[in-house]
C-alpha cells in the first residue's frame, strides 16, 4: 500500500486495485531504490508535504484558462512560496548537496510550467562557484543563496546560441576608470533566452567578448545587475524585456537584454580562471575550456531530468491504458484493457526502462563530472576532454529520445492525450526544449565527434585515450562476438560505435585529399559523424545501464533485483531491434539471432506487464506534480476529464455572448 493510496479520499478504479494487487515485487523498495535509500525517499516526501500542505498554492482558475501575463504573476507568487518553503528546508539540512542528482526539490514541478527562478540556482549560482575567485564568491554567494538577490545567465544571443566565438556583446576594459564597458553594436548581439530575464531578475552572469589594450581575448563571463534593488527599474543603459509565448515554458519569463556602453567595475569579471588587472594586463586561464564549467554541469544535470519526466510520461501512459477498454477482439467478451495490447506496450514500457536508464546514467556521469572536478583544482586536466564529449552526447542523445518517447506516451493515450489537462502538452514542452538549450543536438554530437576521431587515430596506433573508448581497440583486432543476451547487446552497439566512427574517419581522410581545407572535409562527413556520436553514446548507456543495475542491486529482494535486471534487458533489446541495420553493418549479429531477439523482447513485455503499474507506482509521483487527468492514481480518468472541462470560463454560463453578437445576425441574413 503506498502512501498516495493512504492519503486519497476517492474510490479508486477496480482496473487499477486488480492490477497493483497483482505486482510482485515490493513498490516501496522500488521507490528506495529510486530516490537512492529511505532516507532520501523520506527526505522528499517530507518536502512535498511542506510545499503541498500550503493552501496559497492552490489555484482557483486551472492556468490553462489564464492569459500570459496572469500565468506569469501566479508563477512568480508560487515560486517565491516555495523558494521560502525550501530555503528552511535546506537550512536544516545544510549537508545536502543540491546539484546531485536527486529527487528531493522535484516539488517544483508543481509550478505547471516551470519556475522563473529555475535559472537562478540552476546557472546563476553554479556559475559563481565555478567561475568566480574567492574574495568575489565571498561577496555575491551570501547574496545569491539568501536570495537577497535574483540571478539568471546571459549566454545566447538572437544571432548566436551553442557556437560561443560568434557571441558579438562586447566587454571593453577602461583602464582610467577601472571599468568594463558593456555593450550590444548590433540587434543580433542582443541576448535572448534566458529564463527569469524578462521581468525577474535583478542580475544575471553575462558572456562577453572581452576587449583590453586593443586585444580581444574571447568570451568571459561577468555579473551584472540589470535593475534597481528597490523599483525593480531597469537601469541606464540596459534595455530588457520578455520574449513572449513558445511552445512550453510558459512562465520561465525567457527575456532579451541590451547594453548601451553600460559600465561595470572591473571586479564584476569573474577572475577564478583568467583575469584582467587594473593596468588592462590580460592574464590567462591555464586552460580555456574551464571557462565552459557552468554549461558541462547543466549538460549533466539535464540527463536525469529527462529521467524525470519520463517518469511522469511513463506515469500517465500506463495508468490511462490499464483503465481505458478499446475494442472487441472475440465476440461476447468485454472489451480489454488497451494494456493488454503488445503493440500498446511496445509504446509505454520503453518509457520505463528509460527513466530508470537516464536515471542510473545521469548518477553516474554525476561521479564522473565530480572526480573530473577535483582532479581540475589540483591542476590534472587529462580527464577535461573525456567529460566533456559525454557530457555532449549524453545530453544530446537523451533530450531527443526522451522528446520521442514523451510523444510516444502522448500518442498511446489517443486523443485524450491531446488534451491539455493531460498535462502531456506541458511536459513535452518542457523536454523537448532541452534538445536546443544548452548546446544543440547536432553540435554538441559534432562536439563528441572530434574526440572520436582522435580516439581513433590513438586506437590504430594501439592506444587508449580512455576507458569510455577501450573499445576500438577491440574492433581494430576484430575480437567482436555476437552474443543473443545483454552482455552481447552491449559489445554488438561498442562496433557499431567503432565501425561509424571508423567509417567517417575514412571519409574524412579521402574527403581531405581532394578538397585539401579539413574544415571542409569535416563538414561533407558531419552527418557520418554525427550519427558514430549517437552510437558512441548509445553504446555508453547500455553499458552503463546493464552494469549499474548489476552493481545497485546487489543487496535488495530478488523480486525488485528480477524485473528491475528485465526493464534493462528491455532498454538494450529494444535499440538492438531498432538500430538492426547498424548492428548488420558493423557487427556479426545474424537474422537469426534478430529472429531471437524480437522473440525475447515479446517475452519481457510479457514479463513486465503484471508490474507495469506497479512499475509506475514506485515513481512515487503526487497528483499535483503529476496535474494530469489521464494519470491520477485513483484512476478516475473520464471523472476527472469532465470535472475539468466544466471548469473553461466557456462553461460558465449558457451562452456565450458571441452567439447575440456574431452567430444570430449570421443566421439572420442567411434567412433573407
Amino acid at each position: 500500500m503506498t502512501r498516495q493510496m493512504n492519503m486519497s479520499g476517492a474510490r479508486v478504479n477496480e482496473d487499477l486495485l486488480r492490477e497493483r494487487a497483482r505486482c510482485s515485487f515490493d513498490v516501496n523498495k522500488l521507490t528506495y531504490f529510486i530516490d537512492g535509500g529511505k532516507e532520501g525517499t523520506d527526505g522528499r516526501r517530507e518536502v512535498e508535504d511542506l510545499v503541498l500542505n500550503t493552501k496559497l498554492l492552490e489555484d482557483i482558475v486551472p492556468v490553462d484558462y489564464m492569459s500570459h501575463k496572469e500565468r506569469y504573476e501566479n508563477a512568480v507568487k508560487k515560486s517565491c512560496i516555495i523558494v521560502n518553503i525550501l530555503k528552511e528546508h535546506a537550512l536544516r539540512h545544510s549537508s545536502f548537496d543540491a546539484y546531485k542528482p536527486s529527487n528531493m526539490y522535484r516539488i517544483q514541478s508543481v509550478v505547471k510550467d516551470v519556475m522563473p527562478f529555475m535559472l537562478h540556482m540552476g546557472m546563476f549560482v553554479p556559475t559563481i562557484f565555478g567561475q568566480a575567485s574567492p574574495e568575489q564568491q565571498a561577496e555575491w554567494l551570501p547574496k545569491a543563496l539568501s536570495l537577497q538577490i535574483i540571478g539568471t545567465y546571459a549566454q545566447t544571443e538572437l544571432g548566436h546560441g551553442t557556437f560561443l566565438r560568434g557571441l558579438e556583446t562586447t566587454a571593453t576594459y577602461d583602464p582610467s576608470t577601472e571599468e568594463f564597458v558593456l555593450h550590444s553594436p548590433t540587434l543580433t548581439s542582443y541576448k535572448w533566452w534566458p529564463g527569469g530575464l524578462g521581468q525577474t531578475a535583478n542580475h544575471c552572469i553575462v558572456v562577453a567578448q572581452l576587449h583590453s589594450l586593443g586585444e580581444c581575448y574571447g568570451i568571459h563571463p561577468f555579473i551584472v545587475q540589470i535593475r534597481d534593488s528597490e523599483t525593480h527599474m531597469p537601469l541606464p543603459g540596459i534595455k530588457v524585456g520578455e520574449i513572449g509565448p513558445k511552445l512550453g515554458f510558459q512562465t520561465a519569463n525567457n527575456g532579451f537584454l541590451g547594453f548601451d556602453h553600460y559600465r561595470i567595475p572591473r571586479q564584476c569579471m569573474l577572475m577564478k580562471n583568467a583575469q584582467v588587472l587594473k593596468d588592462g594586463t590580460y592574464v590567462k586561464s591555464r586552460n580555456e575550456k574551464l571557462t565552459y564549467g557552468t554549461m558541462v554541469l547543466i549538460r549533466v544535470m539535464i540527463v536525469t531530468d529527462a529521467a524525470f519526466e519520463l517518469s511522469r510520461a511513463a506515469t500517465i501512459a500506463v495508468r490511462y491504458s490499464a483503465v481505458r477498454h478499446q475494442s472487441k477482439p472475440r465476440p461476447n467478451q468485454e472489451e480489454p484493457q488497451i494494456l493488454d495490447y503488445v503493440t500498446q506496450q511496445h509504446k509505454v514500457f520503453i518509457a520505463i526502462a528509460t527513466s530508470h536508464a537516464f536515471r542510473l546514467t545521469g548518477s553516474w556521469l554525476w561521479d564522473t563530472y565530480s572526480k573530473v572536478t577535483r582532479d581540475l583544482s589540483d591542476g590534472k586536466l587529462d580527464q577535461l576532454p573525456e567529460l566533456h564529449a559525454l557530457a555532449c552526447c549524453l545530453k544530446a542523445v537523451c533530450s531527443a529520445d526522451a522528446s520521442q518517447i514523451v510523444e510516444q506516451c502522448r500518442l498511446a493515450c489517443g486523443g485524450h492525450g491531446y488534451m491539455a489537462s493531460s498535462n502531456f502538452p506541458t511536459i513535452y514542452g518542457a523536454i523537448t526544449a532541452t534538445v536546443t538549450y544548452e548546446g544543440e543536438y547536432t553540435v554538441l554530437l559534432l562536439q563528441t565527434a572530434r574526440y572520436l576521431v582522435k580516439a581513433w587515430k590513438e586506437a590504430l596506433e594501439g592506444k587508449v585515450m580512455t576507458s569510455t573508448v577501450a573499445f576500438m581497440v577491440n574492433y581494430i583486432q576484430d575480437n567482436n562476438v555476437w552474443g543473443n543476451n545483454p552482455q552481447g547487446i552491449v559489445k554488438g552497439f561498442q562496433a557499431v560505435a567503432a565501425g561509424m566512427t571508423k567509417a567517417a574517419c575514412d571519409a574524412l581522410h579521402q574527403y581531405q585529399t581532394t578538397l585539401k581545407d579539413y574544415e571542409d572535409a569535416w563538414n561533407m562527413v558531419s552527418v557520418q559523424l554525427a550519427k558514430a556520436s549517437e552510437a558512441y553514446c548509445r553504446a555508453i548507456i547500455c553499458e552503463v545501464f546493464w552494469s549499474e543495475i548489476q552493481r545497485h542491486t546487489r543487496n535488495l529482494p530478488t523480486s525488485l533485483v528480477t524485473v528491475l535486471q528485465q526493464l534493462a534487458e528491455l532498454y538494450l533489446v529494444y535499440w538492438a531491434l531498432e538500430k538492426s541495420g547498424d548492428l548488420f553493418l558493423y557487427s556479426k549479429i545474424t537474422k537469426q539471432d534478430l529472429v531471437l531477439l524480437q522473440r525475447r523482447y515479446e517475452e519481457l513485455l510479457g514479463f513486465i506487464r503484471p508490474n507495469a503499474v506497479g512499475l509506475v507506482d514506485a515513481f512515487d509521483i503526487r497528483d499535483e506534480i503529476l496535474q494530469s487527468t489521464l494519470g491520477a492514481y485513483d484512476g478516475r480518468v473520464y471523472e476527472r476529464l469532465m470535472e475539468e472541462a466544466m471548469k473553461s470560463p466557456l462553461n460558465q454560463e449558457p451562452v456565450n455572448q458571441s452567439f447575440e453578437k456574431y452567430l444570430k445576425p449570421l443566421m439572420n441574413k442567411s434567412k433573407l
